[in-house]
C-alpha cells in the first residue's frame, strides 16, 4: 500500500465532502446495464498502459482540466473517474464539479478495489 503525505490525504479528505463516490459493484452494474456514461481513467500514462476497466478512455489528472471540454463537452451526462486507489479520481471529481459538470462519481476504492472485487481489466497495446 502507498504511503501519501498528511497534507494530500487532508486535500482527499476534504474533496470527498464535496463529491459522489461510487462503489466497484454499482459501477459494474451500470456497465452490464450499459448504462450511457463517460468513464475516464486519470492515472499516469505508465498505469493506464498496464490495463483498465473496459470501456474506459484515458484522461490523466494531470491534463484533464485542459482536455474534458473538448473530449466530452456536455456537462450534463454522467462522469465516472478512478485512479488506483480511489484519492486522485476524488481531487479530479471536485475539480470537474468546479467546471460545472454537474453528474460526476469518483469510483471510491479505485481500480484496487475494482480488481479486489474480482473484476477484469482491459490490458493497453504498447503503440
Amino acid at each position: 500500500m502507498k504511503q501519501h503525505s498528511d497534507g494530500f490525504l487532508s486535500m482527499v479528505a476534504e474533496a470527498k465532502k464535496h463529491i459522489k463516490e461510487i462503489s466497484p459493484l454499482e459501477l459494474r452494474q451500470k456497465l452490464d446495464a450499459h448504462k450511457n456514461m463517460h468513464l475516464i481513467d486519470v492515472r499516469e500514462d505508465n498505469e493506464w498502459i498496464t490495463g483498465c476497466i473496459p470501456s474506459a478512455v484515458h484522461l490523466g489528472k494531470g491534463i484533464i482540466e485542459r482536455d474534458i471540454e473538448k473530449t466530452f463537452p456536455n456537462k450534463e451526462e454522467l462522469i465516472i473517474v478512478y485512479c488506483s486507489g480511489g484519492n486522485r479520481s476524488a481531487l479530479v471529481a471536485e475539480r470537474l464539479q468546479t467546471m460545472g459538470y454537474s453528474v460526476v462519481y469518483s469510483l471510491e476504492s479505485g481500480l484496487q478495489g475494482w480488481l479486489n472485487s474480482g473484476y477484469s481489466v482491459h490490458e493497453q497495446l504498447l503503440k
